[in-house]
């Protein structure tokens, strides 16, 4: 069965803004390592360390907080519930997507835990800062078929050219993606990549970014001759293009968001360990793009099997008046 949107597809503004100047984020309440996602996540610890996880993950949350706001980028931060238990609320880039005309996308995703963090009042505190939710496109009725989208960790969206990056795995299938396309107006660019065991990568934005003017991305982990030629061609009509090998891949390099500030300053963000990986050029490289911004991130890498940019959820949405306080 195929969901249907709330509304009928949104028309497609005519230019698009590549990179947002807010992102949600969600301050963690229950975060550990969740079982159900660790056998298609070679990324992810398959126990809970020694030590306060949950406390440890909040305060590299807060630190990641901290260095957005100072480089301009506005945080619109919501606290996790505690209950139920959510382990990678932190990700809210994987349910949600907001976008340029109002759109707010809801996606199936693979684990039951996660299923949980899809919260209408998330939505609700987004509009309080100002910003204007026009309709809500709900994928997650695909989740009946066992078929399976996580937002932008499924998709990474050049929003200029209207290509949807997509490496297929057990959390993004074609049809969700091939619908949420229709809907939005992006054309999908379809492959496959292997993750550090061989293994189908479970999300694209762990092998890749695109920011306005450049792309970063591991060549390496694409397999297929063709997709790898034509994924690479695609990328460098967008501007310049850091090559990243598999070893950086593994210590998230590719996890990085292009962002600008409220005074439109391009921003590269990404984690300690990423922006660690990479060589003297491609540090060059990124730096010609925007203020680097980094954050020490091992409990949740380490715990939850994704870096900063998965901690991200851009907000892309019109705004309706000027923001607010905080939403707790």
């Amino acid at each position: 069965m195929t969901p249907a949107s709330q509304s009928g597809a949104a028309p497609a503004p005519t230019s698009l803004a590549q990179c947002a100047s807010a992102v949600l984020m969600i301050r963690p309440a229950a975060f550990g390592v969740n079982p159900e996602t660790a056998a298609s996540n070679a990324f992810q610890a398959a126990s809970v360390p020694d030590g306060d996880v949950r406390e440890s993950a909040q305060a590299e949350f807060d630190g990641v907080v901290a260095a957005l706001e100072r480089a301009g980028v506005e945080a619109v931060v919501v606290e996790d519930l505690a209950d139920p238990p959510k382990p990678d609320a932190v990700f809210p880039n994987n349910w949600l997507s907001l976008h340029h005309d109002g759109t707010a996308v809801l996606y199936p995703m693979l684990s039951p835990l996660r299923r949980r963090e899809r919260r209408r009042d998330v939505i609700a505190a987004i509009e309080a800062r100002g910003f204007a939710v026009r309709r809500v496109l709900d994928l997650t009725g695909w989740e009946s078929s066992e078929l399976f989208l996580e937002g932008t960790g499924s998709m990474v969206l050049d929003h200029r050219s209207r290509t949807a990056y997509a490496c297929l795995s057990p959390r993004t299938n074609l049809r969700p993606l091939e619908q949420f396309a229709t809907e939005l107006g992006y054309r999908p660019q379809v492959f496959r990549a292997t993750g550090p065991g061989g293994e189908d990568l479970y999300h694209t934005n762990v092998l890749m970014c695109v920011g306005t003017g450049f792309a970063a991305v591991c060549l390496e982990a694409v397999a297929d001759a063709v997709e790898r030629r034509s994924l690479r061609e695609s990328l460098i009509e967008g501007g310049e293009l850091v090559e990243l090998d598999r070893a950086q891949m593994n210590a998230f390099a590719g996890n990085m968001l292009a962002l600008r500030s409220v005074d439109g300053t391009p921003v590269v963000a990404m984690s300690g360990t990423a922006w660690n990986a990479l060589r003297p050029g491609q540090r060059a490289q990124l730096e010609r793009q925007g203020a680097i911004v980094t954050a020490a991130l091992p409990t949740i890498e380490r715990c939850g099997g994704g870096s900063l940019r998965c901690m991200l959820a851009e907000v892309f949405l019109p705004r309706v008046e000027g923001p607010a306080a905080r939403i707790g």
